[in-house]
């Protein structure tokens, strides 16, 4: 590909308003934009590992993530790479955090969004047989509304050829990775977002019990299809609130809020240009 003055104006660009937002938030600075797809674990641990080979390491980074989803191999792998070489991480949602990408959030110290972003029901994507991917709920849904119709003797005959021809092994497949996703949002808000809750309401002190069974409260709602109906059903800042999951407001930074905006309205263009599927960028990556 041959680079234009163009090219390296927006590469200018990208870079100095990168490190203006990387300043306001202290610490390094990671942007990940696009799928949550195998393979992507070990682009983030090399970059991630660039960073720390300087002298005056962090102790934080900040991760702005931008993504529809994925699977749940690379999640566990991003997730050990973060906390091997930081000990707070924050992550912040300037627009959509999805499905894998919502589980990812949930590892974090804290999740940073305001009234335009949004997560999403913790509906893990897991690869079939022909290579595809497909919501793990949507699938155990659909089985099971057709065992509850052939129990009141209401399957439809094309119903039951369906349900004859199901790989059990393949549905047994769909349901530990529900459960391996719920069991890694419980551990991970249990041990990093929960952290700092010291005291109760009450001023009694919240035990590690107590913050376990928060964090699988809050799972089973983020994994209730029934709830939320559509895979890509986004979540409010507001109505995870509602769900008592702590989320900080960069809107009440102003400094941080600017620095985001401008930064982001030209991450998305420069995207949307470039034709990029997934982009990642620290001070040293561009």
């Amino acid at each position: 590909m041959i680079r234009t003055p163009l090219d390296d104006k927006n590469r200018e660009a990208m870079q100095d308003l990168f490190s203006k937002l990387e300043k306001v938030v202290t610490g390094d600075l990671l942007v990940f934009f696009g799928g949550l797809s195998d393979g992507v674990d070990g682009l983030v641990k090399d970059l991630v590992e660039d960073l720390n080979k300087v002298k005056t390491k962090s102790k934080k980074i900040s991760i702005v993530l931008t993504t529809s989803g994925g699977s749940l191999t690379p999640v566990q792998k991003m997730v050990q790479v973060f906390r091997h070489f930081y000990s707070e991480v924050d992550f912040i949602v300037p627009d959509y955090a999805y499905s894998a990408g919502t589980i990812l959030c949930m590892s974090g110290d804290r999740i940073l969004m305001n009234y335009f972003s949004n997560l999403g029901p913790i509906d893990p994507q897991v690869e079939t047989k022909d290579g595809k991917y497909v919501s793990a709920l949507g699938y155990l849904d659909k089985i099971s509304g057709m065992l509850e119709k052939a129990k009141n003797k209401t399957l439809t005959e094309a119903e039951f050829l369906i349900l004859k021809d199901f790989d059990l092994a393949e549905l047994r497949f769909y349901e530990m990775s529900k459960e391996l996703a719920i069991d890694l949002l419980k551990k991970w808000l249990a041990n990093y977002k929960f952290k700092n809750w010291i005291h109760k309401s009450t001023g009694s002190p919240a035990t590690l019990a107590e913050k376990e069974k928060r964090a699988e409260e809050i799972a089973n709602v983020l994994s209730d299809s029934n709830k939320w109906k559509s895979h890509g059903r986004p979540i409010s800042m507001q109505e995870l609130l509602d769900l008592k999951l702590q989320i900080d407001d960069f809107d009440r930074n102003p400094s941080l809020s600017k620095a985001l905006n401008e930064y982001y309205n030209c991450l998305t263009e420069y995207i949307r240009l470039h034709k990029y599927s997934t982009f990642i960028q620290t001070r040293l990556f561009l």
